[in-house]
């Protein structure tokens, strides 16, 4: 019987997490040439071809099945690891998350996280990220991510990746050049509204709210019923809708941060063990 390394397959899922070799390697520590390598190997020992060459990174049927399996192999990997090899932190962690993330981290991230380290009590919550930040400042949270416009010299986070917005809508939705936008917002005070706002208005654009939810399921689920569009970070945008940084005459919204805010001086050993894990998951976005 076979045995493959897991250091194979966390090349191979890195390279379908990040788009390409050159990027893997860079995450990694290794070359582009040695990526290659890698993978040649994965290939040979598993006797199949995991991509369609000359197709760019398209997977065959074989890599799909792979990618899946291999991300449930790295993620019991990771948690046994944690388990055994790290020490015992237990307490409690007030955590803050952005409404968009709530979906994507708490199924995967916070839930690994949970599973390495049982002792450690989570209590979580969401909301619009500048109600996040000000809940924060008052002592409301541990620790807290957020969202924020991507102007470095105005930034409250740290650790922050950059994202590009896109407009998301039904894909059986058709918009009319000659009627207001229909928009699907989150509550004011949320960064995303202002945004949109502030671009249809500097474009001359009619617009008008059909449905506002502080819940990303809401938002997504009046998407999905074609009431309207909305725009979300472009990690967030879940399969089966349609996401384009620009829609025929709606405007390009450029990009915003996503990062953490936290007083590292108080932040606690289990505080500190949250923060690497999402972290990398921010990261793996």
């Amino acid at each position: 019987m076979k045995n493959l390394p897991t250091d194979l397959l966390r090349t191979f899922v890195t390279i379908n997490q990040l788009g390409g070799f050159t990027q893997a390697g860079e995450r990694l520590g290794r070359s582009q040439p040695a990526i290659s390598l890698q993978m040649k190997r994965l290939e040979e020992l598993l006797g199949v071809k995991l991509f369609n060459r000359g197709q760019g990174l398209q997977l065959t049927e074989e890599g799909q099945l792979l990618l899946t399996c291999a991300q449930r192999m790295l993620e019991l990997n990771d948690t046994l690891i944690s388990r055994l090899s790290t020490p015992r932190v237990s307490g409690a962690v007030r955590l803050g998350i952005p409404n968009d993330f709530e979906v994507s981290f708490l199924a995967t991230t916070l839930g690994r996280f949970a599973q390495s380290y049982p002792g450690v009590t989570l209590d979580v919550s969401s909301d619009i990220s500048a109600t996040l930040l000000s809940d924060y400042k008052k002592g409301a949270y541990d620790l807290v991510m957020a969202i924020e416009e991507s102007r470095p010299e105005q930034h409250q986070l740290t650790d922050y990746i950059t994202e590009p917005l896109v407009w998301v809508r039904n894909t059986n939705m058709l918009l009319s050049a000659d009627q207001p936008l229909p928009l699907i917002l989150y509550p004011k005070g949320c960064l995303y509204r202002r945004t949109i706002i502030n671009a249809l208005n500097k474009a001359n654009l009619p617009w008008r709210v059909v449905y506002s939810s502080s819940s990303l399921l809401g938002i997504q689920s009046a998407i999905k019923a074609g009431l309207g569009i909305s725009v979300l970070s472009k990690s967030t945008v879940p399969e089966g809708l349609e996401a384009s940084s620009s829609f025929a005459h709606c405007p390009d919204l450029g990009t915003v941060s996503i990062g953490f805010c936290y007083n590292n001086s108080s932040l606690s050993p289990a505080g500190q063990m949250l923060l690497d894990y999402l972290k990398q998951g921010l990261n793996a976005l």
